[in-house]
Formats: structure tokens, sequence, C-alpha cells
């Protein structure tokens, strides 16, 4: 099942257990430690993305749709919950795309207070990756360092691309182009076929059915590109459910 992932315990973002704002009266010596592995992505099997990633991650993974409301674009990186076939020994597979929301953590841009409307820089203080005298300097004085302004500028990025994600759900959804999704594997070998759902997807149906005028606005502001990136996508499902079956079941 693809439902967007959350941190359960405390509804805070998939891989992150706490969140503290970063100042430079309280972290005035700490630093960012060297990213060693990638352990803390490899018990989800979905990762969000945005749309400015899917022309590169439909060339490695399926992109689907959660449940619920305005569902989030989703890289599936395995069909069983809590299992990323894309890590192994804390290593993402070599070659394999990495989302931007994996390469933000530990840091994001939240809201400090409900009432507040601006975002500041937060870090997960459980992350072990930011510590006091170690790693590359947060702060010169009071001032934010250059690794800190790079951080900074990666994390606003990343919510303009979730802000224009949103959109474009929006707005499939106004068309009501998407649909629960279900896919059918038949692997030789295997008595049954192998059924895939608990997502949701655009409906091909539906998309060939729109009204002139409906598909040339998509074709002109680039949500029909997107569109397809993600109906293409889909044929890697069928591949990630072999690459499953193989480290399940060696030699097979």
């Amino acid at each position: 099942m693809a439902s967007t992932p959350a941190n359960a315990t405390n509804q805070l973002p998939l891989f992150y257990n706490s969140l503290v704002p970063l100042s430079s009266q309280l972290h005035p010596t700490h630093g960012l430690k060297p990213r060693e592995d990638m352990a803390f992505t490899a018990g989800t099997h979905a990762v969000p993305v945005t749309v400015d990633e899917f022309p590169i991650a439909q060339r490695h993974y399926p992109i689907v749709f959660g449940l619920g409301e305005s569902p989030a674009p989703l890289a599936l990186v395995g069909l069983n919950e809590g299992r990323n076939m894309y890590v192994s020994d804390g290593q993402w597979e070599k070659g394999a795309y990495v989302p931007a929301f994996v390469r933000r953590y530990p840091f994001m841009l939240a809201k400090l207070t409900p009432e507040t409307q601006e975002l500041s820089l937060c870090f997960d203080d459980a992350s072990g990756m930011i510590a006091a005298g170690e790693g590359d300097p947060l702060f010169a004085g009071t001032e934010p360092t250059e690794t800190t302004k790079n951080i900074l500028q990666f994390c606003e990025e990343f919510e303009k691309a979730v802000m224009r994600t949103r959109n474009f759900i929006d707005e499939l959804e106004k068309m009501d182009l998407l649909m629960d999704g279900e896919v059918t594997i038949q692997r030789p070998g295997l008595d049954q076929p192998a059924v895939y759902r608990g997502f949701r997807m655009v409906s091909e149906e539906k998309l060939q059915n729109l009204r002139g005028d409906q598909a040339r606005k998509m074709v002109q502001n680039g949500m029909m590109g997107l569109v397809y990136a993600h109906l293409f996508s889909l044929g890697l499902i069928s591949p990630l459910f072999e690459r499953q079956f193989q480290a399940a079941n060696p030699g097979a």
C-alpha cells in the first residue's frame, strides 16, 4: 500500500523524530557531520517527490499518488510496507536517484507556532548528524556560515517545489483525473498473480476524454508532461516486484 508516509508516533514528517529551530544562541559551535549512510531510509517503501523531480525520478521508480485528501506523489522504493529495496548496508544504490526529501534531512523549514506564517530552519536533533564542535560549522559567531546558507537555500527551493506540487494535485482533482490504482503482476513460477493496490493514479481513460481546451491548457502549462512521466513510470512496478522477489528468494 502506498500511504503517504509520516512518523506515526508524533505526526512529524517521514524520517523526523524531533524538530528544533537552528539558532546561533543555542547552537553556536554546532556543525554538520558528513552523511555516513542512508540507514534512516531503510524502513520506508515510499518517499515523497515533487513535480520538479518527475522527469528524473520516473526513470528509476514508479511514481504513484497516496490516498486521502491532497494525495502526495510518492516514489516507490519497495512494494512492502517498511522495506526500501534501494538501501543495502546503509547505502543507497549507486546510480539510483536520491529524492530531495531524503537529501533535505535532517533539516526542514517549519512554523514555530500555529499562528505564524513564517517558516524557520529547523533540524532533527535526534539524527546524530549535527553536533557541537564537529563537522562543518553552521555559525561563525552570530552569522550563518556558507554551509547554513546553502542548506537554507535548498530548503526554500524544496518548499517552492512542494507548492508547485500541491497546485498540480489540486488541478488533477478538479478535473477528476485520479482513480484508485491496481497493478497485476504475473511472474512465471507463481501460482497466483501478485496484485498491488492501495494507491491512486491518473486515469488514462479520463485523460483521453478531456475536452480539447482542457488538454491544450495541460500541454501549455506543463501538466501533460508530468502526467505522462507518472504513467510511464508505472511500468517500473514489475521490475520492482522482481527485485523484491529475488531478494526474498535468492537464486530463484
